[in-house]
């Protein structure tokens, strides 16, 4: 048995997926600079070649518990897209990997973009090509591949929607579009889920698109298929604050219609805990090393840096619930089992 503490990192990792691949786990996310937008500041540097620029930490472990740090994953593309690159994913495909990402200046001009590469370390070389339309779509965050069952894939990302007819919020919130191929969607948007409950809330009399809005956030999609079921797991409210937290909404169609109904007194898989565990949010899921132990990959709180952490997913009649977040030591059966492990 090993033993773990959370956070199983102590660098800055936000927005943390994890995946494994022929018996190695990695773990890519969101970095101090490129969460801060700050990467001019570091390509400015004395003596630093801005050619040789990369954003997003990659991590790597050969046991679960253990993580390294073996380098940033994506070559900065084209220095007019911006400056925040937010929440990386990885889809391995054909003999290929693919890193979904958004990148764009703060708050807006946020686009979603795809790098490829031959390996999970990279590094990884953007397309030349966005996957979303700023003049269509503004503000698109969190790409999250899926492939369902019969090969087919797709991705949910976060944008955002003004609108507030049936009770919905206005705010950021979830959609999924057919992949056409691994670098291109096919242009079927559709809605997944709206924010409708007061612990979404973001920021009241928020100034967004000319307008004030008491604006919600539904971000951070990551889907898991269970007993032939779609759940789309999200984090709700303002990552920066004690209200941030996971919940699901839940499907027979991997394209809806999806239902978040129940959790109208908060989140339901992960929520802070006053004075030990503050804002766990933006999930992904990976199995332990015995292939059998589902845990959820996620970020929290240190002093002043978001940090990954993992905790055991448990299935339970009420939904899937997590046994955390924990803060105190964990134990995990280091047994290794090569059986094919679906990312």
């Amino acid at each position: 048995m090993l033993t773990y503490t959370n956070p199983v990192y102590k660098g800055y990792l936000a927005d943390p997926f994890v995946w494994q691949y022929q018996g190695v786990y990695y773990a890519i996310g969101t970095g101090a600079a490129e969460a801060a937008g700050t990467i001019d500041e570091i390509a400015d540097t004395p003596n630093f070649d801005p050619n040789k620029l990369r954003v997003f930490p990659l991590l790597r472990s050969f046991d679960f518990v253990n993580w390294d740090d073996v380098g940033n994953a994506l070559p900065r593309p084209d220095p007019a897209l911006g400056n925040n690159f937010w929440a990386p994913e990885v889809a391995y495909c054909d003999g290929k990997f693919y890193l979904y990402y958004s990148v764009g200046h703060e708050d807006k001009n946020h686009q979603l973009r795809v790098a490829q590469s031959d390996t999970p370390m990279g590094p990884y070389e953007d397309i030349g090509e966005p996957l979303t339309d700023l003049n269509n779509c503004p503000f698109a965050i969190d790409p999250h591949p899926f492939r369902d069952d019969d090969g087919q894939w797709y991705l949910f990302y976060a944008r955002d929607f003004l609108d507030t007819e049936g009770s919905v919020r206005a705010g950021t919130a979830l959609v999924v579009d057919r992949l056409q191929n691994m670098t291109k969607l096919a242009g079927v948007e559709k809605v997944v889920l709206r924010a409708r409950c007061d612990w979404q809330r973001f920021l009241p009399n928020r100034l967004m698109y000319g307008q004030v809005f008491d604006w919600h956030t539904l971000e951070g999609p990551y889907v898991r298929k269970h007993q032939g079921r779609y759940y789309c797991f999200y984090s709700g409210g303002c990552w920066e604050t004690e209200n941030y937290g996971v919940d699901y909404g839940v499907a027979d169609s991997v394209m809806g219609p999806y239902s978040d109904a129940g959790n109208e007194a908060g989140p339901r898989v992960l929520r802070s805990l006053a004075g030990d565990v503050k804002g766990p949010g933006h999930n992904s899921m990976v199995f332990a090393p015995d292939g059998q132990t589902e845990y959820i990959a996620y970020h929290a709180w240190g002093k002043d840096a978001r940090q990954m952490c993992l905790d055991k997913l448990v299935w339970t009649p009420e939904g899937p619930r997590c046994a955390g977040p924990t803060w105190k030591p964990q134990t995990i059966d280091a047994h290794k089992s090569y059986q094919k492990i679906e990312n």
